[in-house]
């Protein structure tokens, strides 16, 4: 093929793309120079924010008490304007998710998230407490911050709910999205997760967007907490409502069980592996999987046994 006729080729296959890049859908370009939400800049965000919750533990520099407060505040600085930015170009390109907020208040929106950070690292906090006290594994609660994929899965989580809480689109799901991607624990960020929270070894988790999980809990991995259907709107498409469990406090769910629908887990309540679970049960229950009479398999559960 000659150079010419290879650039015809190339020519035409950039205009064949185009024809499909009209759409904003597929092609959304940059307006007025901004670009979109970096992925990348997001990263940096969830690592500053390690930095400064867990001082010295993602990091190869040295921390003490004698340069900590600076430490914490360069990282502070650093989040700032990390954050506005992120936060601006989320607002511009996303105004159509509904939110009344705009780019220009960006600088006041990551003050308001930088202000939530001791309540964040108080709860993630709780969490490494949980989840050492529920591992007989774990040798210390350094080891739980640095190793524990839980872990890295609440920070990411507990991050993205709060710039949920505040109301800026997209960046909380790219954060949790992240967590996913490297270590297949999937939490929307519109959960609402209590203190003193753990998942066990955690693949495979996945926790919905209407969630209410409360204090104590503790999962195992290959747990779903998911929709069993969707009510749809005039048009077929599903309407964003309720339809996620509610789990009370000191729930405990085992590895594999599927729990579906907007049903409500009592407190006190342990859930046995590989269960499939669309009705509500009361507090204190045990539900657990048994064999039908004659051998062959069945779903059967029981209620107020132990397992």
């Amino acid at each position: 093929m000659s150079h010419s006729t290879d650039s015809i080729s190339r020519l035409k296959t950039v205009e064949r793309l185009m024809q499909n890049a009209l759409d904003e859908t597929t092609c959304m370009p940059q307006k007025n120079g901004r670009p979109l939400p970096v992925p990348e800049k997001l990263k940096q965000i969830v690592d500053l924010v390690k930095e400064i919750v867990f001082p010295g533990f993602f990091s190869a520099s040295t921390v003490h008490p004698l340069n900590q407060r600076c430490y914490i505040g360069t990282h502070l600085d650093n989040l700032n304007v990390l954050l506005k930015e992120q936060i601006a170009n989320g607002l511009y390109f996303f105004a159509e998710t509904g939110t009344s907020k705009t780019e220009d208040d960006a600088p006041e929106l990551a003050l308001a998230f930088i202000e939530r950070l001791p309540e964040i690292k108080r709860l993630l906090y709780t969490d490494v407490k949980a989840m050492f006290n529920n591992d007989p594994a774990a040798k210390s609660f350094g080891e739980v911050i640095i190793c524990y994929p839980s872990i890295q899965a609440m920070i990411h989580y507990r991050i993205a709910h709060e710039l949920l809480l505040l109301g800026i689109p997209v960046l909380p799901r790219i954060i949790t999205e992240q967590a996913h991607s490297a270590i297949g624990i999937d939490i929307h960020p519109g959960a609402q997760i209590g203190e003193y929270f753990s998942i066990d070894h955690g693949t495979g988790v996945v926790i919905g967007e209407t969630c209410i999980i409360g204090n104590h809990v503790h999962l195992y991995q290959g747990v779903t907490l998911g929709a069993r259907n969707f009510v749809l709107d005039e048009r077929g498409l599903p309407l964003n409502v309720p339809r996620h469990p509610i789990l009370e406090d000191n729930v405990i769910v085992y590895s594999n069980s599927t729990v579906l629908g907007r049903i409500t887990i009592g407190h006190n309540s342990v859930i046995g592996g590989n269960v499939w679970l669309t009705s509500s049960v009361p507090p204190g229950s045990r539900i657990i999987q048994r064999r039908a009479s004659g051998g062959t398999s069945a779903d059967m559960f029981s209620f107020g046994e132990g397992i």
